[in-house]
């Protein structure tokens, strides 16, 4: 969901208690993402990883991805796709128009997140789609060794790159994405590191292209 969207929640569920946190991940930095935020002009808080710290902590390979954090600090859903899906696939790349169904069935997605936010906010822990602690645990990931080496060569390529070495970076950026297919952010990252006309280019439509009948939001099944 974008910044509007979170704002609308935030203005309604606010008084409540319900804060939105929005992380842009974007190695660019404030150049590259403070814009957006400053034209969405959000009233709930906006910060910028330019090392995707988050995204590691957190593991979210994707964007837009959410975590529910209850106010102890505890995680109660943890990262998956925040009310979005795959209907971008279908769209017209001459056009850039979606189908209607497509978008009808986008919006009954997120109208179902914001809902279950609702839900939550409104019965806290005893909202039913607060996970248990065996089922929370097992949507879980305990970063793996090749997550942890994926992670090492992605910040060595943004190291590279940003003292002016681009070629040098491309060995690490190739490895950080073998080592973790997954990660969009890291492809996006990447692409647009290397060269920003690739980030939304050939490259991506063909990494998405490759998916077959793979989801690029693999949306919770709960909501």
């Amino acid at each position: 969901m974008d910044l509007p969207v979170w704002q609308a929640l935030y203005e309604e569920l606010g008084p409540r208690g319900f804060v939105p946190l929005a992380v842009a991940f974007d190695s660019g930095g404030n150049a590259a993402a403070e814009p957006w935020i400053t034209a969405a002009n959000p009233t709930y808080p906006c910060v910028i990883d330019r090392k995707h710290i988050v995204a590691e902590l957190y593991d979210m390979v994707n964007v837009p991805s959410a975590v529910w954090i209850d106010e102890q600090g505890m995680i109660v859903r943890p990262s998956e796709p925040a009310g979005v899906t795959d209907a971008f696939r279908k769209m017209d790349r001459t056009n850039f128009s979606i189908p209607p169904e497509a978008l009808a069935d986008l919006q009954r997605k997120r109208r179902a997140y914001q809902d279950a936010l609702r839900d939550w906010v409104d019965k806290g822990s005893a909202s039913r789609f607060a996970p248990k602690r065996d089922d929370l645990l097992r949507r879980m990931h305990t970063p793996s060794d090749a997550h942890v080496r994926a992670a090492a060569n992605f910040r060595l390529g943004e190291y590279l790159v940003e003292h002016g070495h681009r070629d040098a970076a491309k060995p690490f950026f190739e490895e950080a994405k073998r080592l973790r297919p997954e990660s969009w952010n890291y492809k996006r990252q990447a692409w647009a590191l290397e060269d920003p006309m690739k980030a939304g280019g050939p490259e991506f439509w063909a990494a998405v292209d490759a998916l077959g009948a793979g989801k690029y939001y693999p949306g919770p099944d709960d909501i």
